[in-house]
């Protein structure tokens, strides 16, 4: 045998996948319907001006003997990790050195290359619901036992539900890698100070490392909720951090990223910084220079008044979307934080049952929650990333549905 037989242990339809072919099969015995995607977390806003110039002004440079730029440095080119050093982290009275931030083509990519830098008998807890890439790229690499047709047996579970506002147990047995994320995708959640410090606190107390996803980071709002897990002391030792241009700035199809792996953070007498570096250097040729140049320019004063101004856009269709499913009678969280609101679908229905009655009798799709995970099953996440008008066509077609369903 000489192929990795762990692909053929893994469910064979991703989530997105599956809610696609349904969309196209309902499209095509549905030609007339006006379908309305509140699903994939894609964005609809144009880049910002700022970006668009230092697009423009970086492919002139292209263009010539003196600004032509080849291949760059893997962990990508120091104008943008000394940008992100002082817009994300400095910002926030964090400190955060330019040589540990290291630029990738998307926090997806970097979530699933990220467990390259360990054991494949390391123990990983995920939170139940979880973003499914954390899963799937661990079972490729034949650390999460077999899938049982609802769970993975060697996988750790930390479920998320009404019980505890949807924020994630500490680990009931010993595991050595916790996928993190907040705001939470898929539920929208955000992790408290007290509860980063609980988790911080775990980490050094069993050597556990902390994979934190920050993707969403842009959409909190006050100083109450934490933005980056290194505002907590401690941290730099026991947690690396994944941050994204796609949400916060539009780059679902320019791609690019960041990870924060901090030099204090070693294992087994191994720098893990040195190592991603090392990681990065063999099998990564660098994001590319023009997008970096982009990246930049959302760190302007101009990038970052119309950056934000696409984030307030994004956060009052969440309002209107969690509003409309409240005022139905439908608990719901997320949406204040966060571009994602997350429900209990009406009536007890599963998860499929109710995408499909979405689809068929309101034309809107949206994702089912047990997609994400078992702890999902019954749930629905609604995106707040389609333009303010298909969002508010979207919550009238939702308040005459929902109450026949309630």
């Amino acid at each position: 045998m000489i192929i990795n037989t762990h692909f053929g242990e893994i469910p064979q339809s991703y989530l997105f996948s599956e809610v696609a072919e349904r969309v196209r099969r309902f499209e095509q015995q549905q030609p007339d319907a006006r379908v309305l995607r509140l699903g994939i977390g894609d964005v609809t806003r144009p880049l910002a001006p700022a970006v668009i110039g230092a697009l423009h002004a970086a492919v002139d440079e292209q263009a010539t003997t003196e600004g032509f730029q080849g291949y760059g440095p893997e962990a990508g080119y120091e104008f943008l990790r000394e940008a992100i050093a002082a817009g994300e982290y400095g910002s926030i009275g964090v400190d955060v050195a330019p040589d540990e931030i290291f630029i990738g083509d998307g926090s997806k990519s970097d979530s699933a290359n990220i467990q390259e830098l360990f054991s494949e008998t390391a123990r990983v807890a995920v939170t139940d619901p979880v973003y499914p890439v954390y899963v799937d790229s661990n079972a490729m690499a034949g650390r999460l036992g077999s899938f049982d047709g609802e769970r993975w047996t060697g996988l750790t579970y930390l479920p998320c539900d009404d019980a505890n506002g949807y924020r994630p147990p500490l680990p009931a047995e010993p595991v050595e890698l916790i996928y993190l994320c907040s705001p939470g995708n898929p539920t929208g959640t955000t992790m408290s100070r007290a509860d980063l410090e609980e988790w911080v606190q775990y980490a050094r107390r069993t050597g556990a490392v902390i994979l934190f996803d920050v993707a969403y980071r842009a959409f909190i709002t006050g100083d109450d909720v934490p933005r980056s897990i290194y505002e907590i002391e401690g941290a730099d030792e026991v947690a690396i951090e994944l941050g994204s241009f796609s949400k916060t700035a539009g780059f679902t199809g320019l791609r690019c990223s960041w990870t924060v792996v901090p030099k204090n953070l070693t294992r087994d007498g191994a720098s893990l910084n040195a190592m991603w570096l090392r990681r990065q250097s063999t099998k990564f040729n660098g994001t590319p220079y023009i997008v970096q140049r982009a990246a930049e320019a959302v760190y302007s004063a101009d990038g970052r008044e119309q950056v934000q101004a696409d984030v307030d856009y994004y956060l009052q269709n969440a309002r209107l979307i969690r509003a409309t499913l409240e005022q139905a009678g439908v608990s719901a969280v997320g949406g204040e934080h966060s571009p994602y609101v997350w429900f209990r679908c009406p009536s007890g229905m599963d998860s499929w049952a109710f995408f499909d009655v979405l689809l068929e009798q309101a034309q809107i799709v949206g994702t089912p929650g047990v997609g994400f995970g078992p702890t999902g099953a019954g749930h629905f996440r609604l995106s707040a990333f389609n333009t303010a008008e298909a969002t508010r066509e979207a919550a009238e077609r939702l308040a005459k549905l929902l109450p026949t369903l309630v």
